[in-house]
């Protein structure tokens, strides 16, 4: 699964996950700035971040129940028994005038234990030192990690496996060690406020500042 997802140049395309009933849609401009997309995920430094990564300043209006839908999906996969689950998208920002491909992504799912493996990381990739496993290149990040919950019946024993992904869409931004790191800084701000919803123990053993250092 890990390795489709990099192979694709980290662009998450969950389509579904992002579009919005018609009276929502309604009620707001189709057009945004990257601090309003998606509830308003992304503000401050992050909204920066987002314009630079994907070379875009407006977006089109997507609504902010993304969240919602990540931990649903999450719960669901978990009390399914399997060893994966699909997840769900958190987040597209689609580039106004933009293709179908071309929005940035950022989605979570449930990840299998051999998909930490360290081999078969494509050309270009390199591994950071967060979490259970997290890697970067030109075109996103992903991270992995584990969580424990009460709100997670079992999980003090066999934690719900995490993966994070985010992906800049079609960019021409370079691949630079600055933009790269502002790929990991964006998907570790996201995973947070995952981990918040979630009432993970210990942040996930993530760190509460991203630390951006290759393996």
């Amino acid at each position: 699964m890990r390795q489709l997802l990099m192979a694709a140049g980290m662009v998450l395309a969950l389509g579904a996950g992002g579009v919005a009933c018609a009276s929502d849609e309604d009620e707001h401009e189709p057009y945004v700035g990257a601090d309003e997309v998606c509830g308003g995920l992304f503000t401050g430094p992050l909204a920066e971040m987002l314009e630079k990564v994907t070379g875009e300043k407006v977006f089109a209006w997507e609504n902010g129940k993304g969240m919602e839908r990540v931990v649903t999906a999450l719960k669901e996969g978990y009390t399914s028994g399997r060893s994966w689950a699909p997840g769900a998208a958190l987040c597209e920002p689609e580039p106004k005038g933009g293709r179908l491909g071309d929005e940035a992504g950022i989605s979570f799912s449930m990840y299998a234990p051999q998909d930490v493996e360290d081999e078969g990381l494509p050309a270009g990739a390199e591994l950071y030192t967060m979490g259970v496993q997290s890697s970067v290149n030109r075109g996103g990040a992903l991270l992995y990690f584990e969580c424990v919950s009460p709100q997670l019946k079992g999980s003090d024993k066999a934690p719900l496996r995490i993966q994070g992904g985010f992906g800049r869409g079609k960019s021409d931004a370079p691949d630079t060690r600055e933009y790269r790191n502002m790929n990991m800084q964006i998907l570790h701000t996201m995973t947070l406020k995952l981990v918040k919803e979630l009432d993970c123990e210990d942040n996930g053993g993530l760190p509460k500042v991203p630390v951006l250092t290759p393996k």
